[in-house]
């Protein structure tokens, strides 16, 4: 036996989702210079379309309400 791991790897379970698994085809450069600019760049990605939403919207809540998938 080799006893219990030494390093946890992964952030595991989310307790309360709050972001979406998607899937969104990007441009290679639009993708090539959110990367370049390191670590984070979904999260980057994910403030700029915010940013724009908010550009285009009068008011949008911090947080929007999501709707769950029907199982």
């Amino acid at each position: 036996m080799l006893g219990t791991p030494v390093l946890k790897r992964g952030r595991g379970p989310q307790t309360a989702p709050t972001k979406v698994l998607t899937s969104i085809r990007l441009d290679a450069d639009i993708l090539d210079f959110f990367k370049s600019q390191g670590v984070g760049y979904q999260s980057r990605i994910n403030a700029a379309l915010r940013q724009e939403v908010q550009r285009h919207a009068k008011t949008i809540p911090k947080s929007m309400p999501r709707k769950r998938a029907a199982a």
